[in-house]
């Protein structure tokens, strides 16, 4: 059933239905600071009556008492006031966070197409809970401000009208002047770091997904620089934000410091005149102090509403969009953003090639890669059996391998070995006669990866293949995108290289999205390529137009394809059939096909359907 407060905002509707919670919530705030304030009172004239030394305890024994009653009742209506306004709160929350999942709920089926994750978990974790504060961080605490203000003008005022409204104008410096210059200068600034912190959210969101994809093209490194110079721009503005903070702070003190003389100025002068007797001027000196607990609060209460505002207008627009279809909402259309989190246009960084880069990309290209594996175990436990036992297999510079077997036989741990992740128990695992280990971070130069999920980033077209090779130019990019057969999509694209892919390319489908990755890693242009499964998830048809691309646009390159099936096994140099990590069948196709009744039966049972369908 829809919330009927759905059409009212997210914050007024709550203050009508728990107004009763909300008003002891305020009498007990104001009672807390003006229990406070009277046991500073009594306890200053306490201790100068003491002083004084009356001869009968009876004369000090009220104030004793009055400290005691105030102390303890300061105390207990402190904890409930929290206890009040806490309550109210979290039932405020609780309601909030069933209205968010009524808004989000209904477009569970075409959610990633409206909102990055970055968006969802955001409203979730960090938008939600930013409201709560908007009442017992700036609405109540500036609500007792005032009526304390009115009550400490007033109480004045029947002593001394013109102190009275000489207190009052230093009272307002603390509940509005300071509160307002803060608002100015900290405006601007609050609003772009709650921006650019739910930039970066989204950005960490969008490079956690990716993760593997970082780590394959040895850009890892990149992300990381690149998210720590964002997070620095942010946490800069926040470190100005902090010295205005104590640059506030510093200026409510000094005027409740001069509030504080003047006291003593103004009682001294009231007890000179007879006015007053002279054990309250201590009594009404220490009573500014407690009631500046209630002043000091606010510039820091109105200096959140840009952050409140900026949660609001997000959830606004969740709720505002939540009727309409995936393509009707403004969210649909990805919005682009930089690297700090502000909005702007995403475009794709292409530089032009320098001599330096081309340079590069020649011996790239020309780079060879030698894979040897001899006599290689592995197993991931000291007595657990071995998930590589004793695998040999040799792969020249342009030799093509397929490595075929169920799940668990042992395909992804030499993978793992291969890319130097996993070192030998036994063996040796060698690229150029150098144990592939040892290369550590230099692997992506030598070893490409298209797998079967390929993240895409939340970015252009161009970024996305740009991930290969940073420094490529545009025509460098172009022609990796022709080789993996993506002339027609780009020309059909609104805005051609520049396109924004959405969060995890959702724009694209599956053949489509692999032919971007397959662009990317043509771009790395490393001598060997490893094909891990990567036309899982798509129809026959798509799938195999994605490999007679892969196999045409790799022509030179080694490949070591790990696959379930045999579709497309007739293009290997070597076939490689493994189990429970040995190797059980070798050979080329036409060998295995002769030889092997095994492997025979296995591709005439899945060649024929898959060419069927």
């Amino acid at each position: 059933m829809k919330d009927n407060l759905t059409d009212q905002g997210w914050i007024t509707p709550y203050f009508r239905l728990y107004s009763g919670r909300f008003a002891l919530y305020l009498i007990l705030g104001v009672l807390t600071l003006l229990s406070a304030s009277m046991l500073m009172f009594t306890s200053g004239y306490l201790i100068t009556k003491s002083s004084t030394m009356p001869y009968n305890i009876l004369l000090v024994y009220v104030p004793i008492v009055g400290v005691r009653a105030f102390g303890i009742g300061r105390s207990v209506i402190h904890y409930v006031e929290r206890l009040v306004g806490h309550d109210a709160v979290l039932r405020i929350l609780s309601r909030m966070r069933v209205r968010l999942y009524r808004v989000l709920e209904p477009q569970a089926l075409f959610i990633r197409s409206r909102y990055r994750t970055g968006d969802i978990l955001g409203a979730l974790a960090d938008d939600i809970e930013q409201l709560q504060n908007v009442y017992i961080r700036t609405v109540f605490p500036s609500l007792v401000a005032i009526v304390l203000y009115a009550t400490v003008v007033v109480a004045l005022g029947m002593f001394d009208v013109v102190f009275a409204l000489l207190v009052a104008l230093y009272i307002l410096i603390l509940v509005a002047v300071l509160p307002y210059i803060s608002l100015r200068l900290t405006r601007r600034t609050n609003a772009e770091v709650k921006r650019e912190r739910n930039g970066l959210y989204q950005q960490l969101t969008d490079a956690v997904m990716g993760i593997g994809d970082w780590v394959i093209s040895g850009r890892h490194h990149d992300f990381l620089t690149d998210y720590e110079r964002a997070e620095a721009i942010v946490a800069n503005k926040e470190r100005k934000l902090h010295v205005w903070s104590r640059w506030r702070g510093l200026i409510g003190q000094l005027v409740i410091g001069l509030a504080a003389v003047a006291m003593i100025y103004w009682s001294t002068g009231q007890a000179a005149a007879g006015h007053i007797d002279p054990t309250l001027i201590a009594a009404f000196v220490l009573v500014v102090f407690p009631l500046a607990d209630a002043f000091l609060p606010v510039a820091d209460a109105v200096e959140r509403i840009p952050e409140y505002k900026e949660s609001l207008d997000r959830l606004v627009r969740m709720e505002g969009q939540s009727g309409e279809g995936p393509g009707d909402n403004s969210l649909d259309k990805p919005s682009r953003r930089s690297a700090d989190g502000s909005d702007s246009a995403q475009v794709p960084v292409i530089k032009e090639a320098s001599a330096q880069n081309s340079a590069e990309s020649s011996s790239g290209s020309a780079l060879q890669a030698h894979l040897k594996l001899e006599h290689v175990k592995f197993a991931y436990e000291e007595e657990g059996a071995n998930s590589v036992d004793g695998v040999s297999i040799d792969i020249p510079q342009g030799k093509r391998i397929a490595v075929i077997g169920r799940s668990g036989a042992g395909k992804s741990t030499l993978l793992k070995l291969i890319q130097g992740a996993l070192e030998p128990v036994e063996g040796s695992v060698t690229i150029n006669d150098r144990a592939a280990v040892d290369y550590g971070e230099e692997i992506p130069r030598l070893i490409s990866v298209l797998n079967q999920s390929p993240h895409l980033f939340d970015t252009t077209v161009a970024n996305n293949i740009l991930l290969g090779r940073p420094e490529a130019n545009e025509e460098e990019i172009l022609q990796a995108a022709e080789q993996a057969r993506m002339g027609e999509l780009i020309a059909s694209l609104p805005e051609g290289l520049n396109t924004p892919m959405r969060e995890t390319g959702q724009r694209f489908s599956g053949g489509e999205q692999q032919r971007i990755a397959l662009a990317r890693v043509l771009l790395q242009n490393t001598p060997v390529l490893i094909l891990d499964e990567p036309t899982v998830g798509l129809d026959p048809r798509t799938e195999r137009a994605l490999l007679s691309t892969i196999f045409q646009a790799t022509s030179g390159k080694s490949l070591i394809w790990v696959t379930h099936h045999l579709v497309g096994a007739e293009h290997m140099d070597e076939i490689i059939f493994m189990e429970h990590g040995r190797i059980i069948m070798r050979g080329t196709h036409a060998e295995l096909m002769e030889r092997e009744p095994r492997y025979r039966n296995l591709y005439n049972l899945d060649r024929p359907v898959r060419l069927g369908e």
